[in-house]
């Protein structure tokens, strides 16, 4: 019995060396997302081109190894952060195919705007999206390589199924018209995204990326389509005829009485 008990020892001290050891271990940040975190954030502000695997690492505090442990080279690591956000495109379709898009319904293209942009201002408006949203935004205006295929994979399907709906809506202009429609309106949703300007343009009363202000940048988009591709003065007079002449045909005719 007595020559069991020096293993037994040795057993439970070893056990509570393990348990010591994985506590700080377990305690420890999740160090693949710090990883992620900060390549989104130092890609936001500096670019893809100007940003090293080891400033990377450093930002995370992490060992320089374990970048290319988890992710490999650098243009894996960009397309992994579009990878962990393809959740919001995927929100920003799902709103798409909630609106019911009728072409005679002046509210179909403001909502089909509104889906298109509300996800957007709200990352950006949010801490864990903030860096994310001004990536996309900046990688978007400045087209690399690495940002064609991101485009290509993720960004180019959404844009395509938002073309399609906008064509429905706008069915009197064609489909390469309502295309360019899409990219201004793009260039209005990244402008505000990425603009500090305003601030100084306002005399200090306007906040960048001002979520508060998503109605007006609605308006905005609908408004600028609707001017750059209204519809032929033939077709808008039948509509706005349409409803005066199916009301006419529920009034009463009073036969009036012969004149003496």
């Amino acid at each position: 019995m007595n020559a069991r008990t020096p293993t037994a020892r040795k057993r439970s001290t070893s056990r509570a060396s393990a348990a010591s050891s994985a506590a700080p271990e377990a305690a420890r940040p999740d160090r693949r997302q710090a990883i992620l975190l900060a390549a989104e954030k130092l890609f936001a502000q500096h670019g893809y081109h100007a940003v090293t695997i080891r400033q990377i690492a450093e930002e995370a505090g992490v060992p320089l190894a374990l970048v290319g442990y988890y992710f490999g080279p650098k243009h894996e690591l960009f397309h992994a952060i579009f990878e962990h956000w393809s959740h919001s495109i995927d929100e920003r379709l799902a709103r798409l195919a909630a609106v019911t898009i009728d072409p005679d319904d002046a509210r179909t293209l403001p909502r089909i705007i509104e889906a298109f942009t509300a996800p957007v201002l709200a990352l950006r408006a949010s801490t864990e999206g903030e860096y994310y949203a001004l990536l996309v935004a900046r990688e978007l205006y400045h087209a690399t390589e690495e940002a064609d295929r991101v485009l290509r994979g993720y960004f180019d399907p959404l844009a395509e199924a938002y073309i399609d709906a906008l064509h429905v809506a706008l069915p009197h202009a064609t489909r390469s018209q309502v295309a360019w429609g899409y990219q201004f309106a793009l260039g209005a949703l990244l402008h505000h995204l990425t603009d500090s300007r305003i601030e100084r343009l306002s005399r200090g009363e306007n906040t960048r990326a001002d979520p508060a202000v998503a109605p007006m940048l609605v308006n905005f988009i609908a408004g600028g389509l609707r001017a750059a591709l209204p519809r032929p003065k033939a077709v808008a007079k039948a509509a706005s005829k349409a409803p005066a002449a199916k009301s006419s045909r529920t009034k009463k005719t009073i036969p009036r009485r012969p004149q003496p």
